[in-house]
């Protein structure tokens, strides 16, 4: 049986890239694709319609979390079973969606991850900071830790869910900033969904999106917080709200 897939690119001033991400993508791979735009100072909606995406347009920035929520809200409205966030900003390698797509259809995973992190001078060699890799090993040992998960790397924004994962997890009580991603896969730990990661190649350049020194320290205690009511959620001493179940 043939699964709908539907691609969500969450955008922020992603004229200069958006092409040639979709230009790596196989031929027909996707059913639909759509671009939320959140609030650009390029032309990143004008280059979006123009390639025929389907487009919708934040009134004003609401940050990268918001858009996610935009995304899944859309192509969940249009009946996606297989759903794939690539970043239209040609950092991650769009050839690989049809891996994603392929462990989900066939019952493997209900989440497939991009990892970037195959090996240490690969990562680095594609551009990654030193301390973005440092920080990014330190934050997965402990996730895993705390989890029981073995993943390569907690970090990535290259994803693929199934329907049920996206229908499943309170993802509207997440944070709207980039911390959403991190907060994501600790409910699909707790709500119990296979999460299944590949290597992918990666590129770090000026175009690519990518966080300051300062907001990556803010993300690290943010996701640290979350391990941290993951835990207690678990344990039975508190309740937080982005782990109970959707009404």
């Amino acid at each position: 049986m043939h699964s709908k897939v539907i691609i969500v690119m969450p955008a922020y001033n992603a004229g200069s890239t958006l092409e040639r991400t979709l230009g790596d993508l196989p031929d027909n791979f996707a059913d639909e694709i759509i671009l939320v735009d959140d609030a650009s100072s390029d032309n990143t909606v004008q280059i979006a319609k123009k390639l025929g995406l389907s487009v919708i347009v934040h009134d004003k920035n609401k940050g990268y979390g918001a858009n996610q929520k935009t995304c899944y809200n859309e192509a969940l409205k249009r009946g996606a079973d297989i759903v794939v966030m690539i970043h239209p900003d040609y950092q991650y390698d769009s050839r690989l969606a049809p891996v994603f797509r392929d462990l989900i259809e066939k019952g493997v995973c209900d989440i497939v991850l991009g990892s970037r992190v195959r090996t240490r001078s690969e990562c680095l060699g594609s551009g990654m900071p030193q301390y973005k890799y440092l920080a990014n090993r330190f934050l997965t040992i402990v996730q895993n830790i705390a989890t029981g998960q073995n993943l390569s790397e907690w970090h990535t924004g290259y994803r693929a869910y199934s329907r049920r994962v996206l229908e499943v997890i309170p993802y509207h009580q997440n944070s709207d900033d980039f911390v959403f991603d991190s907060q994501f896969l600790f409910q699909a730990v707790y709500f119990q969904f296979r999460i299944g990661d590949i290597p992918i190649p990666c590129r770090y350049m000026k175009e690519a999106s990518s966080i300051n020194f300062r907001r990556s320290i803010l993300y690290g205690m943010q996701t640290v917080t979350t391990l941290l009511q993951f835990i207690l959620q678990k344990t039975g001493l508190a309740r937080f709200a982005i782990f109970c179940s959707r009404p």
